[in-house]
């Protein structure tokens, strides 16, 4: 049985589930300056990283078509620690286009990773800063803490923040999550952490940056449908290092 859902849920217009960290606690305002808030229509729907001052990245599963090249307006939000409202160093720009990996296909788990090209480049300051990708494709060691940052649901199915919160998780072997995910993990583009019952991130969440050693290792992408925080089941990143080459392809 499939059990398995994306951390997000999309719709053509408003009512997106919003998402974030269950768990954790309110990240210290811009710590993160390369965080990413993607809003369909004025409304959170994923997470995304800040790559060059016109490219983000995020998951793959994000948007649908429409979402990109349709009548709705895909926007990313920068500099932002709460996103509802007007925010001091806030900038928001207008999505220009959307690269899905080639290799990704609807309603499956692998390759879920997505460029976004703006429309205007970004303007760094203290508030937005550029995150540097890993330079090496390598493995990456089990057990060792990371963290992640998101904004909306704090608690399973509850209640949302509309300020950055965080929480730190600690890396799981690969063949675990192998024995687990069967078909739906494979180790070469994919990373996971362990899930305890207490601390995850959730439905929405999609595209937010795992950090490892102040480095950008995995873009959250799934986790277990109903419950994101379910003891049994790790939760899911794509290994970004997998995917550089690709990236530098399409940035150029």
């Amino acid at each position: 049985m499939f059990f398995c859902v994306f951390v997000l849920c999309i719709l053509p217009s408003a009512g997106t589930m919003k998402s974030d960290i269950v768990g954790g606690h309110e990240a210290t305002p811009h710590s993160r300056p390369y965080m990413v808030s993607l809003q369909l229509n004025k409304s959170h729907i994923c997470g995304g990283m800040l790559i060059r001052k016109d490219y983000v990245l995020t998951s793959a599963h994000c948007v649908n078509n429409s979402g990109c090249s349709g009548k709705n307006q895909l926007e990313v939000v920068l500099g932002a620690h709460r996103i509802t409202g007007r925010e001091f160093g806030q900038q928001r720009i207008a999505v220009q286009k959307c690269v899905k990996h080639p290799d990704y296909k609807k309603n499956e788990m692998h390759h879920d990773v997505m460029l976004l090209k703006l429309k205007t480049k970004a303007t760094l300051n203290k508030f937005v800063k550029v995150i540097a990708l890993p330079k090496k494709n390598k493995d990456i060691p089990a057990n060792q803490k990371c963290s992640i940052a998101g904004w909306g649901m704090m608690v399973p199915n509850g209640s949302v923040s509309n300020v950055l919160q965080e929480v730190t998780l600690k890396l799981q072997f690969n063949f675990e999550c192998k024995s687990i995910w069967k078909m739906n993990f494979d180790p070469h583009h994919m990373i996971c952490t362990v899930s305890d019952g207490k601390m995850a991130f959730c439905q929405g969440d999609s595209g937010s940056p795992l950090i490892c050693k102040n480095k950008p290792q995995g873009l959250a992408s799934y986790t277990f449908h109903g419950n994101c925080a379910k003891r049994k089941y790790p939760e899911v990143y794509m290994k970004i290092s997998y995917f550089v080459p690709w990236i530098k392809k399409v940035m150029g």
